[in-house]
C-alpha cells in the first residue's frame, strides 16, 4: 500500500483541521493520533500523522517529526506536508523553522514554501504579511496568547529568526500571474539561493493556482488551506464531505483555549442558558478535587444537554494565573485536569464530545485512548465531526477538535444541531 500525500501536524487540532480540507477535495483520508506502531491498516490517499509538538523544545519537535517522517516514507509516500496552524505561531525558538530545516535536509531537498493561509478563516497573507481578518496578526488578540505570542506579522521576518536558510517571498504579483509565473518565481529564487518562500494568498483561487506549481515538490510546509489545491495533482477532484453517523449518547465541551474567537464562543453558550463551569486554576494549584466537582455537577445537567467546562480566560486573568503558578505549570497543570474531566464526562455516557484548543486536543485524545479517527462532516472551516474507537467508552465516539481561534460565535452551540 502506498500513499499520496503523507502529513505531519504540529498540534491535534491542526492535523483534523488539514485531514477534513483533504477530505472535502476528494482524497480518502486517515488522521492517526500520534506515530503509529504499525503499519497503515486502511487504504487512503493521504495520512495525516497528529503530533504535539508545537510548544515542545525544538530538539524534541524536530526528533517527533522526523519520526513521522520515517513512518510516512515507510508507507510509500510520495509527497511529505508539515502543516502548522494558520497563525504562524509556535514559541520563540521555533518550532517552525527547525522543523522545515530537519524535514528538508532529511528529504534532501533545498526547497520548500511556507503559507498559513487559509481564506476560509480569514487567514490572509500579503506581501509577506500575515492578517487575521481585517487586521495583521499582531492586533489580532494573538499578541496575548499565552504560550505563544505572536507580535510580528512580516512572516519572512519570523521564519528568518528560526532558521539559518535564507528566506525570500513569492508575492501576491506572482501569484494572481498564474502557476507558471509561480514556477518561474521559485527557479528565480533558488538561483539566488533562497531555500524557503513564503508565498502570498488572499483567497481559495490563489491557493487552487498554487497547487499545481507544487506537484512533484518533495516538502510543502503551510497551514491546512494549501491542501485544497494539492489532491488534483493526483487526478483527484472535490467530493462531498464524508458523513458519519452521529454516536448516540450525551453531549459536553471542554474548552482549553484562551483565544478571542474560544472566549466569544462560552460567553454565547452561557448567554444561551445553558450550563457552564468555569474551572480555578487557583483551586487546582491548591490540591481541590476540582474534577469530582465538576463531574458531580454536570451529571444531572447532562441530561437536559450540553454542559460546557472552561479554562478560557481573558488575558489579565491568564497572566496572574501564570504569574502565580508558573506558565509552564499553569497551562499542564489546566490541560491535565481537563483530560482527566473529559475521560470522566465519557464514562458517565457522554458519546459527543467537543474539544477546544489545540494543546488541550492533545492532552484529552490521548487521555481517551484514541488512535485513530475518520473524518466527517464539517461543522465550520476546518473544524470537522470525526468519530474514533475509545476503550474508555468501549466503542466509538463522536469527537469535533476544534483549534482555538476557528468557529464563529455560535460555534458550541450548532454543532450539536
Amino acid at each position: 500500500m502506498t500513499i499520496k500525500l503523507g502529513c505531519i501536524a504540529d498540534d491535534f487540532t491542526g492535523a483534523t483541521d488539514l485531514a477534513n480540507n483533504l477530505v472535502r477535495a476528494g482524497m480518502r483520508t486517515v488522521q492517526t493520533i500520534g506515530i503509529p506502531g504499525e503499519p497503515l491498516r486502511e487504504d487512503a490517499d493521504a495520512v495525516v500523522v497528529a503530533l504535539k509538538t508545537r510548544t515542545l523544545p525544538a530538539a524534541d519537535a524536530v526528533a517527533q517529526s522526523l519520526a513521522a517522517l520515517q513512518w510516512l516514507q515507510a508507507q510509500g509516500a510520495e509527497q511529505i506536508y508539515f502543516k502548522y496552524c494558520s497563525t504562524f505561531d509556535s514559541t520563540a525558538q521555533g518550532n517552525i523553522g527547525p522543523v522545515t530545516d530537519a524535514l528538508m535536509t532529511q528529504l534532501g531537498t533545498a526547497f520548500t514554501i511556507a503559507t498559513p493561509a487559509f481564506p476560509d478563516n480569514k487567514r490572509t497573507v500579503f506581501k509577506g504579511y500575515l492578517f487575521a481578518g481585517d487586521v495583521l496578526l499582531n492586533e489580532s488578540g494573538m499578541q496575548h496568547h499565552p504560550l505563544t505570542p505572536m507580535t510580528d506579522p512580516n512572516l519572512v521576518r519570523v521564519l528568518s529568526a528560526q532558521t539559518t536558510r535564507k528566506v525570500g517571498l513569492i508575492d501576491y504579483s506572482v501569484v494572481a500571474a498564474g502557476q507558471e509565473a509561480i514556477r518561474a518565481r521559485i527557479q528565480a529564487l533558488i538561483a539566488d539561493g533562497i531555500e524557503i518562500a513564503i508565498v502570498d494568498a488572499v483567497s481559495n483561487n490563489d491557493l487552487l493556482t498554487l497547487g499545481p506549481a507544487l506537484r512533484g515538490m518533495p516538502l510543502v510546509t503551510a497551514g491546512s488551506g494549501v491542501a485544497i489545491g494539492l489532491p488534483s495533482n493526483w487526478g483527484l477532484s472535490p467530493a462531498s464531505a464524508a458523513v458519519l453517523a452521529r454516536s448516540q449518547g450525551l453531549q459536553a465541551v471542554v474548552a482549553g483555549s484562551c483565544s478571542a474567537a474560544t472566549n466569544g464562543q462560552v460567553a454565547a453558550f452561557i448567554e444561551s442558558g445553558r450550563p457552564a463551569w468555569a474551572l480555578d486554576p487557583m483551586a487546582l494549584a491548591a490540591g481541590d478535587d476540582v474534577v469530582g466537582q465538576v463531574l458531580k455537577w454536570a451529571a444531572p445537567r447532562m441530561l437536559d444537554g450540553p454542559v460546557l467546562i472552561y479554562s478560557t480566560a481573558q488575558p489579565d486573568q491568564v497572566k496572574q494565573a501564570q504569574g502565580a503558578l508558573g506558565v509552564e505549570q499553569a497551562g499542564a497543570m489546566i490541560e491535565a485536569a481537563i483530560a482527566r474531566i473529559a475521560v470522566g464526562l465519557v464514562e458517565g455516557g457522554v458519546r459527543q464530545l467537543i474539544v477546544a484548543g489545540g494543546e488541550t486536543s492533545g492532552a484529552v485524545v490521548q487521555a481517551l485512548g484514541l488512535e485513530q479517527i475518520v473524518i466527517g462532516e464539517q461543522i465550520d472551516p476546518g473544524v470537522p465531526w470525526c468519530a474514533g474507537y475509545t476503550p474508555v467508552a468501549q466503542g466509538e465516539i463522536s469527537i469535533a477538535l476544534k483549534s482555538g481561534n476557528f468557529g464563529t460565535q455560535d460555534f458550541f452551540i450548532k454543532a450539536f444541531a
